[in-house]
């Protein structure tokens, strides 16, 4: 099952698609498709990480240190 998902892009990344997919005779769809895939991995860890950041900054959640949470986890 796939999800329908429609983009808009600035003219020279369209105009690169456009040449990549016309020289290579895959669809604009395969890149796209392609390059969520190879990067999401990376853009959650980044994306999520900076999210749980920005809470600790703003005391939303706390943190302790690592010995008093690895003595939790024995008890």
């Amino acid at each position: 099952m796939s999800t329908p998902l429609s983009i808009r892009l600035d003219d020279e990344t369209g105009k690169r698609l456009d040449r990549l997919s016309r020289e290579t005779g895959r669809t604009k769809a395969f890149y796209i498709r392609k390059m969520i895939e190879d990067s999401i991995d990376d853009m959650e860890d980044y994306y999520l990480a900076a999210e749980v950041m920005e809470k600790i900054r703003s005391k939303e959640i706390s943190t302790r240190p690592w010995d008093e949470a690895m003595n939790e986890l024995e008890d």
